[in-house]
């Protein structure tokens, strides 16, 4: 009397479709991140400093180098 559930099947050419309501929080949250990220390599031990002391920069100091930052 058992049943096996079997997954419905789908048409191997059939695209698989991700609506961007589900997408966009997701891009929201991972950009913001790409934008600390920048501003701790690019410009934290500078002027705009919010952290005092070089510990950050020391910490991206070659990060900086790679990507084109100035820093000495």
């Amino acid at each position: 009397m058992a049943q096996s559930a079997a997954p419905p099947t789908v048409a191997p050419d059939a695209p698989l479709t991700l609506p961007v309501r589900a997408i966009l929080p997701w891009a929201a949250f991972f950009g913001i991140l790409m934008l600390i990220l920048l501003y701790f390599v690019g410009a934290e031990g500078g002027t705009a400093a919010v952290f005092s002391g070089e510990g950050v920069h020391e910490w991206v100091h070659d990060g900086r180098h790679l990507l084109g930052f100035p820093c000495h």
